[in-house]
């Protein structure tokens, strides 16, 4: 690493550090239903929201109705936005007079989905398929709402552990108004200025066109970009309003914003391990985790960036023949933004993909193969390295209590984490969680990459559906035939970081894919509701069957958690899983590349 990439590390980890523990201790006090500065402001707004749900915040929910509760309001949103998406030529706030042939059935199923779920895959072109409504209140509304669920899921797992002889983990409806008015509305509004500042749009007017100053015509696409990029990140969502997403310079103008987004990425799923200890009454429980997930992140930034400096063996052996150097002049700048430099780049990619959001500043298709292997473990991980919002916490904790696990039968004892004892109901939900999810990227890749769909039948008849966009029976969807820009490992990575991304609700794409067609419309959207809700149902009957349960007090039997050392544990758990799970398809992608790079195969 340079010099320049490892000061922007360090001073990216102390600011980082600086937010956990004030925003921690803030999001705990919210949680757990206290008074804060925020209340005399905002307190009309939380029971305002109240009486219009006909809700009674203070009444508790066993972990059934708290599921029940989630996938009914996550089926009615998703269901909002369907209807917003196929009827946006009848809708408001439509310049550019956009229709439902922008957005056919699958399409509109698939993006429907994606935000619901806090993915916000996007097979689509923003800019030249969404009227402002549909941004605005079809889609930019569940940049809010996953993220508030996301978040409460993750103080219902946390009660789990810190309540004692209950069936009670909380009201959701609460959690989610607390959490929205509370934290992402304060937050988003201060944010949203500094990015008005940094040079991002706001705005309603219709397209302009413009001269160049090579005299050339030009349409800038605008509209309302500061307050969706705000929530975008700090939601942990990632849906951007232009195509090229964190890369165009209306979303992202400077290296000035580019350093505030990142902050904004993990400052939540960071400070929300120290929302966990403060619940637990352990703080130090919450700095265990906060260390796995931290170690984890340097480690991959470091590894991402070092890749990318040192750019590809071809160049770099060119350039040796005449200097002696090691590394490729300039390291590999392909896909990558000036103004960010390979640092910014590399650091972003890191973040974005330790977290459930799907923003880039760069194409990761173009990242050496080591380079792009990082994000594509990260997701792997089930985004553990610090995580989305919330997802990262009760990600965290299925692998606490994997770990608790298997001290307990390196010790003989039964396992027992922050007091509560740690039985066979609880490890089979979170085996039940790391098994689904590995399943779906697994086989999504496999059926992907060898199943060439017909060109004739009921596969033709989806491609010719009124309004498809997808260009009739001539074209073969599905597999690898006509969908890749690469073909070999390169392509494999492709499809394979494709199911990671849907179905750890990343959202980021790979590129080189052409993900816009019946077949990745319907199969990417089911990896991300399982992917999403499979992980979330099992792990709060988890947390439901821990709130049942006593203290157990410790003795000098117990295995510590709350130190360095289960740090240790926790992350040689997180790698293992990984690993052991998903080799295969890492050995058929980015490590064959790299071993092809290293021998100058360019086939």
């Amino acid at each position: 690493m340079t010099t320049f990439a490892a000061l922007q590390l360090v001073l990216f980890f102390a600011l980082l550090l600086l937010s956990t523990k004030p925003l921690g201790a803030h999001m705990a006090r919210v949680f757990e239903g206290e008074r804060t500065f925020l209340h005399r402001a905002l307190g009309c707004l939380e029971r305002g929201a109240y009486r219009a749900l006909g809700v009674d915040p203070t009444e508790e929910m066993k972990w059934t109705a708290y599921s029940t509760a989630l996938l009914l309001f996550s089926l009615v949103s998703v269901l909002f936005s369907y209807a917003a998406l196929r009827l946006q030529g009848l809708l408001p706030l439509n310049p550019q007079h956009f229709g439902a042939e922008q957005m056919p059935p699958d399409l509109a199923f698939n993006t429907s989905v994606s935000f619901m779920t806090n993915t916000n895959w996007q097979s689509y072109s923003p800019e030249v398929t969404l009227s402002h409504f549909s941004n605005m209140v079809g889609l930019s509304i569940h940049n809010w709402a996953s993220a508030a669920v996301g978040l409460s899921i993750a103080v219902a797992v946390t009660r789990g552990f810190s309540r004692r002889s209950t069936d009670g983990i909380g009201n959701f409806w609460a959690d989610c108004v607390r959490g929205t008015i509370y934290v992402f509305l304060p937050l988003s509004l201060l944010g949203a200025v500094v990015f008005l500042a940094c040079g991002v749009p706001q705005s309603f007017d219709a397209y302009r066109a413009v001269t160049t100053v090579e005299g050339a015509q030009q349409t800038l696409a605008l509209g309302p970009v500061a307050s969706q990029e705000i929530i975008k990140q700090l939601g942990t969502n990632g849906g951007g309003f232009f195509n090229a997403n964190s890369a165009h310079p209306f979303e992202n103008p400077s290296p000035v914003s580019n350093f505030f987004t990142l902050l904004l990425i993990w400052c939540i799923p960071a400070a929300v391990t120290h929302t966990f200890g403060r619940m637990v009454k352990n703080t130090k429980q919450g700095w265990a985790l906060f260390g796995a997930m931290a170690a984890l992140a340097v480690v991959g930034a470091v590894i991402c960036t070092s890749a990318e400096q040192a750019g590809t063996s071809h160049l770099r052996q060119a350039h040796i023949q005449t200097a002696a150097t090691a590394h490729q002049p300039g390291g590999n700048m392909e896909g990558k933004e000036v103004r960010f430099g390979i640092a910014g780049s590399a650091l972003f990619a890191t973040v974005t993909t330790g977290a459930s959001c799907g923003a880039v500043n760069s194409m990761h298709d173009s990242f050496t193969p080591i380079g792009g292997l990082v994000p594509l473990f990260n997701m792997l991980t089930g985004e553990v390295v610090f995580g989305g919002v919330g997802a990262g916490l009760y990600g965290m904790l299925m692998f606490a209590v994997l770990a608790v696990f298997i001290a307990g039968l390196m010790v003989g004892r039964t396992p027992e984490y922050v007091g509560k004892k740690i039985e066979k109901f609880e490890v089979q939900m979170a085996m039940l969680a790391t098994l689904v999810l590995a399943a779906s990227v697994l086989g999504g890749a496999a059926l992907s990459s060898t199943l060439d769909l017909p060109k004739d039948g009921l596969w033709a008849a989806l491609n010719t559906w009124p309004g498809s966009a997808y260009g009739g029976v001539d074209t073969v969807y599905g597999g690898t035939t006509g969908n890749l820009n690469n073909t070999g490992p390169h392509g494999f990575s492709e499809i394979f970081y494709a199911y990671a991304s849907a179905t750890a609700n990343n959202g980021s794409a790979f590129a080189g894919i052409t993900a816009n067609t019946p077949w990745y419309n319907a199969t990417l959207g089911l990896a991300m509701l399982v992917g999403r809700f499979l992980m979330i149902v099992p792990l709060l009957a988890m947390a439901g069957a821990l709130a049942q349960k006593g203290h157990v007090p410790a003795s000098s039997g117990t295995f510590p958690t709350d130190n360095a050392t289960f740090s240790g544990l926790l992350i040689g758990v997180v790698l293992i899983v990984g690993a052991l799970t998903y080799f295969p398809g890492l050995a058929l992608g980015p490590i064959v590349e790299h071993f092809q790079m290293s021998s100058h195969v360019t086939h």
